[in-house]
């Protein structure tokens, strides 16, 4: 096996080896879509479940729920509107709100889309070994992210 610089770098090739983790999976995951003959981008599925668990949603309650930026939230909506997986629908109280809903064609291939999701999550659960210490570690690492930017922490040491 050739030698991995990135695994070298320790510490400081961290943000570069999660990148190309998720580039392998989402492009793998793009792979399987299209041997199963489905039309939908990887990042989608989690404003399919949202949508399923709460009927509807704007697109500022999405980007809060997700804690992504509106413009990243706006980019996939409009694309899952162009593949007809999104309806838009005026809000009864507030007409210039508007709710995105899932269309007829999104809740009849949910069932495939979960199953999928489902198959996913396992195969994660497996690469894990079961062990929940990587998304924990994961949800410490997102929480001193909140507490303060990345930026300012190196900010901090060059001082």
């Amino acid at each position: 096996m050739k030698d991995d610089f990135l695994k070298e770098l320790e510490h400081l090739g961290l943000i570069a080896r999660l990148k190309r983790l998720s580039d392998s999976m989402l492009q793998s995951i793009r792979d399987l879509y299209k041997l199963k003959g489905i039309d939908i981008e990887p990042n989608w599925h989690f404003v399919f479940l949202l949508l399923k668990k709460n009927k509807r949603s704007t697109m500022t309650e999405m980007a809060e729920s997700f804690q992504l930026s509106q413009p990243a939230v706006v980019k996939i909506i409009n694309k899952m509107k162009q593949k007809g997986y999104i309806d838009i629908v005026e809000d009864n109280s507030d007409n210039r709100k508007r709710q995105l809903q899932l269309s007829q064609k999104a809740i009849d291939q949910l069932p495939l889309f979960e199953s999928i999701w489902s198959a996913g999550q396992q195969s994660i659960k497996e690469m894990l070994d079961e062990d929940e210490a990587f998304l924990d570690l994961l949800e410490k690492m997102e929480q001193h992210i909140r507490n303060k930017n990345f930026k300012d922490r190196v900010l901090s040491h060059l001082s």
